[in-house]
């Protein structure tokens, strides 16, 4: 017997996609870009990066960003998130501004506008101008108030196209990709670099937050936390104490401060306790708990799974490993393509905790999507079949609906991403799209899910049928 029932959402709802300037951008000659830490990297270090492709190519949003804009409204798009490259803005970091970027970011958010599409713009997406990085990058404060700086000439150069910001994508990455791993540059492990770079990078964003309602006290501003529910592999006090710790370190170090102006408790003592605390002062306490976000936004794409660290296991330095470590869970629903689980519930999960821990806030779904390698074997008739896509969003919205039933405060879903785009050294490796990007002619190909988000967006929902 088959159920049939139709899954609306309330009105006002915000469908729409995410995507960020150093990966859909590109560079071309004349255009006044300063180096990125990406693409030095990349310049230096060309071999660690998928078939060698770099930050140059992107999706060529520079040139073709009209005709782009316009797969916006083809695909049903509500609203659209997309970056300022700071190194593109203010090529050395600090001081002199390329009018070409302005002129640039002015056309696109224009575009934006007039096709009635709501706007938001994040100030940073993994990308530091370089020539900072040379003089320690985010573990030297002065770059704290370089992007200080740099966010105050956004808020005056465009504040009058855009008027909801984001201060920083996903700031725990950078920390455990680029000090805890080797994953973003300057790709080393240094706990005690790690802490400041993250205490640094919070209170960046909380200056931010402080200039933007400066500005403009209409403006509203946030910050975007991939929030990785952390699951414990058994229920023992040894597991479960593994993945609170787990949340401490990747959810509640970014999210505790932004929304309620302070940090855990227990993660300041844990810091104490190995002598990791980071150089701060209580002026820069002051300005964290008086300048919160104005909503949040939620990049989910897999749960963390956790166990106890095994007890015999030596370690040369103190990193997170010693407090936890992964748990591969025997039958889990997986995206064989990119490696990843599909937990569709962590969704929900996090709706409720953001309902009953952080005062209700309101939220969006800033990123979440499916990935696939070798995307063109499911090509039929000239176009993508990702049917593997579709089934992945509804089963996201399925969750996110039933949270929002329950009073969570959701107000949109973006999905990653509307145009296929190079991502880090992974660069073209996975494909996450509505529309395909063919990487030879640079012709954009909407695929299925592409029509099928259209009629999502236009009928603020979609027709659940499942076996009961």
């Amino acid at each position: 017997m088959t159920n049939s029932n139709f899954m609306a959402f309330p009105d006002g709802f915000l469908w729409g996609s995410s995507t960020s300037g150093p990966q859909s951008e590109g560079i071309i000659e004349g255009d006044g870009k300063g180096d990125s830490n990406w693409d030095f990297w990349y310049r230096t270090s060309p071999e660690l990066f998928h078939h060698q492709i770099g930050p140059e190519r992107t999706s060529t949003f520079y040139e073709n960003y009209q005709n782009d804009l316009k797969l916006l409204k083809e695909t049903g798009h509500k609203v659209f998130r997309t970056s300022i490259q700071w190194s593109r803005l203010i090529p050395t970091g600090r001081g002199e501004i390329n009018f070409k970027a302005v002129e640039f970011y002015r056309n696109v958010f224009k575009e934006v506008n007039v096709l009635g599409i709501k706007l938001i713009v994040n100030l940073y997406h993994f990308d530091l101008p370089y020539c900072l990085q040379e003089i320690g990058g985010w573990e030297n404060k002065e770059i704290v108030f370089a992007y200080e700086a740099y966010a105050k000439e956004c808020f005056r150069l465009f504040g009058d196209l855009v008027d909801t910001w984001i201060t920083f994508n996903e700031p725990i990455v950078p920390v455990e990709a680029g000090y805890l791993g080797k994953f973003h540059y300057p790709a080393k492990v240094d706990a005690r670099a790690a802490v400041q770079v993250a205490y640094n990078t919070q209170l960046a964003s909380s200056l931010a937050v402080k200039a933007c309602h400066q500005n403009n006290a209409s403006h509203r501003i946030s910050i975007v936390l991939n929030l990785t529910p952390a699951y414990p592999r058994s229920q023992s006090h040894e597991d479960i104490k593994a993945a609170r710790i787990a949340e401490l370190f990747q959810t509640k170090s970014f999210l505790d401060p932004s929304v309620l102006g302070e940090y855990p408790k227990e993660l300041v003592e844990i810091l104490s306790e190995y002598g990791l605390t980071p150089d701060y002062t209580e002026e820069e306490l002051v300005i964290i708990k008086e300048n919160t976000v104005d909503f949040l936004g939620v990049n989910y794409y897999q749960p963390l799974r956790v166990q106890a660290p095994q007890k015999n296991k030596e370690f040369d330095m103190v990193t997170p490993d010693i407090f936890f470590e992964h748990y591969d869970m025997p039958g889990k629903k997986m995206n064989p393509h990119r490696g990843w689980e599909i937990y569709e519930k962590g969704l929900y999960d996090i709706g409720i905790n953001l309902r009953d821990h952080y005062n209700n806030i309101e939220w969006l779904v800033t990123e979440n999507g499916m990935g696939v390698e070798g995307e063109e074997k499911f090509r039929e008739n000239g176009y993508i079949i990702d049917d593997y896509r579709i089934e992945f969003i509804k089963g996201h919205l399925i969750e996110l609906h039933r949270a929002i039933a329950e009073g969570t405060n959701c107000k949109g879903y973006l999905l990653w991403t509307f145009i296929d785009c190079w991502s880090w050294l992974n660069a073209y490796k996975n494909r996450y799209g509505l529309i395909e990007l063919n990487l030879t002619t640079e012709e954009r190909i909407i695929k299925k899910s592409g029509y099928w988000f259209k009629e999502l967006s236009e009928q603020n929902g979609f027709l659940n049928t499942k076996e009961s």
